[in-house]
């Protein structure tokens, strides 16, 4: 619908607006999701409240990113700082709903992969900030595979029911077979890695802890489960090359060699669920072509 070359300009124009508008509020709920959940805080039940004064933060100082510009980044009764984080986390949603209704166009498919990325955003600066992932999200990441189960269930036992609501619900829903098989193709390596690990870095460092844990294993499941196998191996493989790359870089600023993988993967799944059914493909394609192959 948004590629089509019968669009006005003014329903592009309040479409984005409507879009950026859903993107800061939901980015906003996120901050109180990252702060809050580890913690274990309701995150409905409390008021948003400055983290040094616990002073309840009023409406006109509550507006995403605007209230923390006008406000200058300080509480305005104790005049603490009030972290970057907060506009940072509301932009990068609002950012990448744009980006993904621009490249997937506006679908059902959209809508919940928007909905990935906003607990994406959540699971990496958790696991930053506290080398943990919070089950719940994982949770929730695969309950949003569902829908596109279905619908892939759907289009095989009547596929003309499908073909009635293909452009509503999207134009790349993939197969139940890759759904299912992108559950395990890297989550499995994960988990058996972890496990190969665990005696090798004890026995070198002294320290018992797993090379890959957990929670990345049960991330890249849940990420496959939704975004079938394809994107999945895509975003396991740009996940892993970004971690080592900054990895590297933490390494030698700070000197230690454990760090946080769910940013990365995190990241990974995003560029993933976006791009990498064309860059599998594409991949693919380049690795079979035979230049002297006669047509």
């Amino acid at each position: 619908m948004l590629h089509s070359e019968f669009m006005e300009l003014q329903f592009y124009i309040m479409f984005y607006l409507i879009v950026f508008f859903y993107g800061i509020c939901i980015g906003s709920f996120l901050n109180v999701v990252i702060f809050r959940l580890p913690k274990e805080e309701s995150l409905v039940k409390r008021s948003s409240h400055c983290m040094t004064c616990g002073t309840k933060i009023r409406a006109r100082d509550n507006i995403p990113v605007l209230s923390w510009l006008l406000l200058k980044g300080k509480c305005r009764n104790c005049h603490e700082p009030i972290s970057r984080r907060y506009p940072i986390v509301e932009s990068l949603n609002c950012i990448i709903y744009l980006i993904t209704f621009t490249v997937l166009d506006f679908n059902l498919q959209s809508v919940i992969y928007c909905f990935f990325f906003s607990a994406l955003i959540c699971i990496a600066f958790i696991d930053w900030d506290t080398m943990e992932m919070d089950l719940r999200l994982l949770i929730f990441i695969a309950i949003l595979a569902i829908p596109d189960m279905i619908i892939s269930v759907i289009s095989l036992a009547s596929p003309e029911k499908f073909q009635n609501l293909h452009y509503f619900i999207t134009e790349h829903s993939v197969s139940l077979a890759s759904h299912l098989i992108g559950l395990v193709c890297i989550s499995l390596p994960f988990f058996i890695i972890g496990e190969i690990s665990v005696p090798i870095i004890e026995k070198k460092f002294g320290e018992r802890f797993r090379a890959i844990e957990l929670g990345d294993t049960v991330l890249m499941a849940c990420g496959g489960l939704l975004i079938g196998w394809k994107a999945v191996v895509v975003s396991a493989f740009l996940g892993i090359i970004i971690a080592g790359v900054c990895g590297m870089i933490l390494k030698m600023r700070d000197g230690d060699s454990k760090f946080a993988f769910g940013p990365y993967l995190a990241i990974g799944l995003f560029l993933g669920t976006l791009f990498g059914n064309q860059i599998f493909d594409w991949y693919i394609a380049w690795i079979t072509y035979n230049p002297y192959e006669i047509a």
